[in-house]
């Protein structure tokens, strides 16, 4: 079984729903997968939680999947998703200067990939 984090800082929706879905695969065959939203990408949260958003099925199947580890309590307060990220249930990762430690994860035996 692999260990992969995959830290997302893109905010694109076309390079999130690619997250999403390899997270997915991943997870699927028996890796242990966390996924990171950092960046411009905890702006996604409030927009993937609406269940009109054409990547919510997704995310929920993600969440769901208990795959998303969480995200970055830093960039969810500066991109005004702190809110939405509580109401989602995710875990603000803050253990290194208010983000979330890379170094912690890999220590943790993570292949880390970025987005």
């Amino acid at each position: 079984m692999q260990k992969t984090a995959l830290f997302v800082f893109n905010g694109d929706p076309m390079c999130f729903i690619h997250v999403l879905l390899n997270g997915l695969d991943m997870h699927e065959r028996g890796d242990e997968v966390a996924l990171v939203l950092e960046g411009s990408s905890t702006a996604l949260i409030p927009e993937l939680e609406k269940e009109a958003h054409p990547l919510h099925a997704l995310w929920r199947k993600a969440l769901d999947a208990e795959i998303v580890a969480g995200a970055c309590r830093a960039c969810c307060s500066k991109m005004k998703a702190l809110q939405a990220a509580e109401k989602a249930g995710l875990s603000l990762l803050d253990d290194m200067a208010g983000h979330p430690s890379m170094t912690a994860f890999r220590d943790g035996g993570y292949t880390l990939l970025t987005f």
